[in-house]
């Protein structure tokens, strides 16, 4: 009778059946892994099977033994990835609003097989997130491949970038339309960043000569050229922990450094924005003052103005005159 090929694999068949099946709940015994075995025709013994355990240990799993009654179970205890880190992959996956519904569906099964089949249930009863808004643009795991690659080699990218239209024309009620006439965008990427649940490319624009972001999720047809990246002084030291600080909700504006006074309940608000690296200087009214550059922005000012009276943009005074005339316009709607 000839050797089942699938003899050699035996080893390999035993190490997927405990990564598969066990974990620090759940054992299997001897028995089971020889009739695991021989659904797929490999023949084993139970010394055998105690020898591979042990290889497999001296390999590096952590495969634990324990005793009910008589009966001796074994299970693989440890991983890479605890249970607790994959429900916060899971989370991370299934909220992020910039991840396609399918995309989600796929990276989370990919997460699940990194736990036993028992834990896998766990994972997936998370993952039910009722009326979550998700991206439909599917080329955004291409496009963030593409744009990876041209920062790494230090190459210039072009692409289109779209927006939503009303459309009173059609069956359809909404159209994505390219902006700028179809205009072709030729940038040099710095970095990828996500704020506020989306993902968003800053580049330099040399034409400008300025740092300008876009939503991956509106960018199409995008293309690694052979020109190689433009270079400044100031693109040359782009901090992207500083530059997200500096921007609200990834809309550009006018960077100034502002002063602003806070009431003392805002802290928490202020240095989640800005971090504890800001300067701050206490007042003796219960208030507090930063300093700090900001682009200002529409929603820079509605991110301010949410916190009412409890909080006040101080300096310089054009900031200030910007202020308030978009609450004037603000305000000329409910006239």
């Amino acid at each position: 009778m000839a050797k089942n090929p699938k003899q050699k694999q035996k080893l390999l068949y035993i190490m997927k059946y405990f990564t598969e099946k066990t974990d620090e709940d759940y054992g299997v015994t001897v028995a089971d892994i020889i009739e695991y075995l021989a659904e797929y025709d490999i023949a084993a013994e139970r010394k055998s099977i105690y020898n591979d355990i042990e290889t497999l240990r001296d390999f590096g799993l952590d495969i634990v033994k324990t005793k009910v009654g008589k009966i001796s179970l074994f299970s693989l205890v440890s991983r890479d990835f605890e249970i607790q880190e994959l429900k916060l992959l899971v989370d991370a996956v299934q909220s992020s609003k910039f991840i396609t519904q399918k995309k989600s569906r796929e990276l989370i099964k990919k997460i699940e097989s990194l736990a036993s089949e028992n834990q896998a249930k766990e994972l997936h009863r998370q993952v039910i997130v009722a009326n979550r808004v998700k991206n439909q643009n599917e080329d955004i795991y291409r496009n963030i491949d593409s744009v990876s690659r041209a920062i790494n080699n230090r190459k210039k990218i072009s692409f289109y970038y779209t927006k939503w239209e009303v459309s009173r024309t059609g069956a359809k009620k909404v159209v994505r339309v390219r902006r700028h006439d179809g205009m072709r965008y030729l940038l040099t990427p710095k970095a990828l960043t996500w704020d506020d649940e989306n993902y968003y490319l800053i580049a330099y624009d040399a034409n400008a000569d300025m740092l300008k972001h876009f939503r991956m999720d509106k960018m199409e047809d995008i293309v690694v050229e052979d020109q190689r990246a433009d270079s400044s002084k100031a693109v040359d030291k782009f901090d992207i922990a500083a530059y997200t600080k500096q921007v609200f909700g990834m809309y550009g504006g006018e960077l100034v450094n502002v002063k602003m006074r806070f009431d003392d309940s805002l802290i928490g608000v202020v240095i989640d924005r800005f971090s504890d690296k800001v300067f701050i200087s206490p007042n003796n009214d219960g208030t507090f003052t930063v300093s700090a550059e900001v682009m200002l922005s529409p929603q820079f000012f509605g991110w301010l103005f949410s916190f009412g009276d409890k909080a006040k943009l101080m300096t310089p005074k054009s900031a200030k005159e910007k202020f308030k005339a978009y609450l004037s316009e603000v305000a000329e709607n409910y006239s």
